[in-house]
């Protein structure tokens, strides 16, 4: 059995690693990225009340930036995401970033038409400032004790990192899952400052079985006796198996059922069925979700994964409008590319089409896809033949706008 190279939220797939093999690196791939720190002096005023002081924002951009600052596009993570979605960080590096078979060079986010941003948000565990970073006041990590965040927290410091690098308007905004949900926000909460936005496997809202299982997965972190009540760097432990068993519950979600029947079936990867035999039977599947719950319990931190599945409970897009959705997207000024894949039951496409119908009845500029796809809420990471040419078809639409061109809708 071989385990995916993309690593976060991606089912196994032999075809999804090999994929961007099958022409030359060099050719169609980023090639070696460099991680860079962007630190901001000013105060950030968070939506829970508390402000941070100071905070730093870890990114890495693909392409290069145009004379007029039109072609930048901003890449928004899922929840186990982080800034290193393309390319590899050294010549060794076996593993590329997490959507490395959408970034690069004649991919549909083609880095020789667009200067690509892709950060780790605040609250994370991959150098942004979050719950493993010194807090200042104190002089320890803060823990536990880091801010509660919201998506709009997000919004706002992905827009002081737009400043910085001198982009004054975005051609599309980007994400998947719960960066869907943070494109939706820049929409609505400056709606000037993006032409595109194209929400893929979200929601406007979480369903209640979405928050049960997210609380499964923290109630498996906090009653691991390891978690200290989230202080446990102080005891110079981690809460492992809390992790773990996080991570496999959450790996369950993304797959469907026929993908999960697909990949590994009733395969064994230990023992015999024979009768009489004493050796210790385990499953492929058991063997997967152990081995991919044993490498997040070392790569992520708990922390961090109780503030981002908090922040997905809480994002709710038109709570502040009435409870509305096509009141709240009334304000927003771009157009939209909304995708869906059949067998997502963690953010179905019936959650997409209440987007699409949201936004057809504010009269906004929509194209819809509903991708068939065997991988559950794992496919948006996973190379599809018909996902990726919808997705290149639009983002050349964008890239037509950009020198003037004119373009058809999707």
């Amino acid at each position: 059995m071989e385990y995916c190279r993309y690593g976060y939220d991606c089912l196994d797939s032999i075809d999804c690693a090999n994929m961007d093999r099958s022409m030359p690196l060099d050719e169609h791939s980023v090639g070696l990225v460099t991680v860079q720190t962007q630190h901001f002096d000013q105060p950030l005023e968070l939506a829970c009340g508390r402000t941070l002081l100071q905070y730093d924002l870890v990114y890495e951009t693909y392409g290069k930036l145009n004379s007029d600052q039109s072609n930048a596009i901003l890449i928004c993570h899922a929840l186990s995401g982080h800034h290193h979605a393309a390319g590899y960080h050294s010549e060794d590096d076996p593993k590329p970033g997490w959507w490395d078979g959408y970034i690069g060079p004649g991919k549909p986010i083609d880095s020789n038409e667009f200067y690509i941003v892709s950060l780790n948000n605040i609250g994370g565990c991959h150098g942004s400032t979050g719950p493993l970073s010194i807090n200042l006041e104190t002089g320890k990590p803060w823990q536990s004790d880091f801010p509660t965040l919201r998506c709009r927290d997000w919004v706002n410091s992905q827009r002081q990192l737009m400043k910085v690098l001198g982009i004054s308007q975005w051609a599309a905004i980007i994400g998947g899952s719960l960066g869907g949900m943070q494109a939706m926000r820049w929409s609505l909460e400056y709606p000037d400052e993006l032409r595109h936005c194209v929400i893929i496997a979200s929601a406007l809202k979480l369903t209640a079985q979405n928050i049960a299982f997210n609380e499964v997965a923290r109630q498996a972190i906090s009653s691991d006796p390891n978690f200290h009540e989230g202080y446990y760097l102080d005891h110079d432990v981690i809460p492992k198996q809390g992790l773990r068993l996080a991570r496999m519950v959450g790996h369950i979600t993304y797959l469907s059922e026929d993908g999960m029947g697909e990949k590994f079936g009733r395969e064994l990867k230990n023992g015999t069925f024979s009768l009489g035999s004493n050796e210790d039977i385990e499953f492929q599947i058991e063997s997967y979700l152990r081995h991919q719950g044993e490498v997040f319990s070392t790569s992520f931190d708990a922390n961090t994964y109780m503030l981002m599945t908090k922040a997905l409970d809480f994002f709710d897009l038109a709570r502040e409008y009435g409870d509305d959705p096509v009141e709240a997207f009334k304000n927003a000024k771009c157009s939209f590319l909304v995708v869906s894949f059949t067998t997502d039951w963690r953010f179905a496409p019936e959650r997409s089409r209440e987007i699409v119908d949201a936004l057809i009845a504010a009269k906004k500029p929509v194209s819809y896809a509903e991708i068939e796809a065997n991988f559950g809420h794992d496919a948006f990471l996973i190379p599809n033949k018909r996902y990726q040419n919808v997705f290149h078809a639009y983002m050349q639409r964008v890239a037509r706008e950009i020198i003037g061109e004119p373009s058809n809708a999707v």
